[in-house]
């Protein structure tokens, strides 16, 4: 390999017959969000029949909950375009649920009871009952009040001109998709290794509705704000931490990323290996199932991480299989907070930083990563999660301790140079005013998600929950004035109708029992 640093690939990549290669991102998002009452309380009804079919509809679904909505946009390479899909998919679903209003945040809204969060449906199809067995297995294991937590998944893969011009800059001669997954895989470390940046800058759950904890002790100092409302004072992501979407009984499953083979064969084992913490609930074999099976994962997506490699699969293809079949295809940032300052959930300037930022960890060198510097980095963000605004926190780089504000304005000087590399392929600026805008966030941690939320809630002297209704009100009504550019109601009726009809059909083409078809599916899995 020639390149070895990321100024030399930078340098090699701004060559006049690479310098465009970078062009041609291709970027999707999911984005969830809780369905409530206009008194604040979780939704109790069905999930919006007129919205479609949550098995089929292939935009707007469910994810654990009935009451947990998830809008899927299409794969593009257009920013914009994808929060204009975003937007009218909620526009249109907002239209099917009468008065109830989306949730802007991700930490729940008030929760009476665990048994207020029904379990999401997908019909009686065997496909949609294990989905729902799933969502039962998740209850049984970890709680519901867990799953009820809204995050926004990003979706990014890099052009083949990229593919092709790294291969030649770095005098690799492999197989073009071998190349690809482990460029990918370096990514992921390198991702892994800095992901507290993500949770500093755009953590938004720095505090909880304390009906979240159910009358529990919780370790955190947390301080309490009006009738309900517990934070941290420097906390960033609740939902990233020990109260979110963790599990203890993962934390010794050794999953690494140095290769694909590991990576595939670490999960495998994951789903296949017994569990003595869940082998006592019953498993689809009963009559009365409490999960999928007894293993350590049900499923592979049960495995919680913050950043996935991914394929599309073939019809009832796992994961792994995918990704053995052919290779890495795209990567899917599961670390983001709902952002509650657009109605989107997700604004363009996080997107363009993600851009620059994947990007980054791609074209970066990315050793090896051992089981060791993995925990070291969730160490690391564990620390930012419930401290990241204090001025004097520090994080481990390998056995030395810098401040954040340090790391994170060493890493923004490489991020400018990516950034400008970036601006002068696609002809804009972009890139580069966005990572000055939120490299000045570095010294200025009022200037992020948290720091902004907490200081607006401080000045109010109000709970989250009511800052959180108003904001719901807010959109719900500001989507009065959005029209359909990307898609047009009557499409999307189309679409609902459909997704009904092919509901259906799933159900008239089963061909065995439920408890046969679990058998052949854990066969081929």
């Amino acid at each position: 390999m020639i390149t070895t640093d990321l100024q030399t690939i930078l340098a090699a990549l701004s060559m006049p017959e690479h310098k465009h290669t970078i062009r041609g991102i291709k970027r999707g998002i999911e984005r969830e969000a809780l369905r409530i009452e206009r008194d604040g309380k979780i939704a109790q009804t069905p999930h919006p029949k007129g919205a479609g079919h949550p098995l089929t509809h292939s935009s707007i679904t469910t994810d654990f909950s009935e009451s947990l909505l998830e809008f899927i946009t299409p794969v593009s390479e257009f920013p914009e375009q994808t929060l204009s899909q975003l937007q009218e998919l909620q526009k249109y679903t907002l239209s099917k649920m009468g008065d109830e209003l989306l949730w802007p945040m991700s930490m729940p809204c008030f929760i009476n009871d665990q048994s207020d969060i029904a379990l999401a449906q997908f019909g009686d199809s065997n496909i949609g009952r294990m989905k729902t067995l799933y969502r039962e297995g998740l209850k049984n294991r970890y709680g519901s009040m867990m799953q009820a937590i809204a995050g926004v998944h990003f979706n990014i893969s890099f052009p083949d001109s990229l593919w092709q011009s790294l291969q030649t800059v770095e005098s690799n001669t492999s197989p073009l998709q071998h190349f690809i997954s482990d460029k990918y895989l370096g990514l992921i470390r390198n991702f892994k290794r800095e992901l507290w940046l993500v949770s500093y800058l755009f953590g938004a759950s720095p505090a909880l509705c304390s009906s979240f904890l159910q009358g529990k002790e919780s370790h955190l100092p947390f301080k309490k704000l009006g009738t309900g409302t517990l934070y941290l004072e420097h906390g960033t992501a609740l939902r990233l931490g020990d109260l979110g979407y963790t599990n203890s009984a993962q934390s010794s499953l050794k999953v690494m990323y140095n290769s694909l083979d590991e990576y595939i064969a670490g999960l495998r084992e994951a789903i296949r290996c017994h569990s003595d913490l869940y082998g006592e609930l019953d498993d689809y074999t009963s009559e009365t199932p409490k999960q999928l099976n007894k293993n350590i994962l049900q499923i592979e997506n049960e495995f919680y991480s913050p950043i996935r490699p991914k394929r599309n699969a073939l019809s009832g293809e796992p994961p792994t299989h995918a990704l053995e079949r052919g290779g890495i295809e795209y990567v899917e940032i599961r670390a983001l907070d709902v952002n509650p300052f657009v109605d989107t959930g997700i604004s363009i300037e996080q997107i363009n930083f993600l851009d620059v930022f994947l990007t980054y960890c791609l074209l970066k060198p990315s050793p090896e990563m051992s089981w060791d510097e993995q925990k070291l980095s969730q160490e690391n963000l564990t620390t930012v999660v419930n401290q990241g605004r204090d001025p004097e926190v520090k994080l481990l780089q390998g056995n030395h301790q810098v401040t954040l504000r340090q790391w994170a304005e060493h890493i923004f000087t490489d991020l400018k140079d990516v950034a400008k590399w970036m601006d002068e392929a696609y002809g804009s600026d972009k890139y580069v005013n966005t990572i000055n805008e939120l490299s000045s966030w570095a010294s200025q941690p009022e200037k992020t998600f948290s720091g902004r939320l907490l200081s607006e809630l401080k000045q109010k002297q109000q709970d989250g929950g009511v800052l959180a209704l108003d904001l719901a009100a807010k959109y719900k009504a500001s989507y009065q004035d959005v029209s359909y550019s990307e898609y047009s109601e009557q499409g999307l009726d189309l679409a609902a109708d459909e997704s009904q009809q092919a509901a259906i059909a799933i159900k008239d083409n089963d061909d065995k029992d439920f408890v046969a078809f679990l058998r052949d599916y854990f066969a081929r899995a």
